[in-house]
């Protein structure tokens, strides 16, 4: 299975948390393996402005309908086909999905490359900072 990871936050905690996971592996500790594939936004706004509810609904009518052109992405979410191009460019650049040739009449047709995508948003409570260790 490959999934997409999205995450929110510090560089140093996704750099432990991926050798950890690299070692668990290594180790034989993790149980099933998929490929992992990161994308990590600096903070929330960079997400917000990223991943906005269009770009949602664009990655999710590519995943499930598997348009074989931009002009069919428009059809399917009913916008318009410049503003669905420059937002799956955008899309592409995130590698959230990716623009094949292949599609009618030579057309680049849109492809979401995983299986399923999750998302992390990690924040640290003031409560959590205060807490003694254990």
């Amino acid at each position: 299975m490959t999934t997409l990871y999205i995450t929110v936050g510090n560089r140093e905690q996704l750099c432990e948390d991926t050798l950890q996971f690299v070692a668990d592996v290594e180790g034989g500790i993790a149980g099933e393996v998929d490929e992992r594939s990161i994308l990590q936004f600096g903070t929330y706004d960079d997400l917000v402005a990223n991943l906005t509810p269009l770009h949602l609904e664009l990655i999710q009518a590519v995943a499930e309908q598997n348009p074989t052109s931009v002009r069919e992405v428009a059809r399917l979410v009913d916008r318009d086909v410049s503003d669905i191009s420059s937002d799956l460019k955008q899309l592409e650049v995130l590698g959230i999905l990716s623009l094949e040739e292949g599609g009618p009449g030579g057309a680049m047709q849109p492809v979401v490359p995983f299986d399923r995508i999750e998302m992390h948003i990690d924040y640290l409570s003031s409560r959590r900072e205060s807490r003694p260790s254990q």
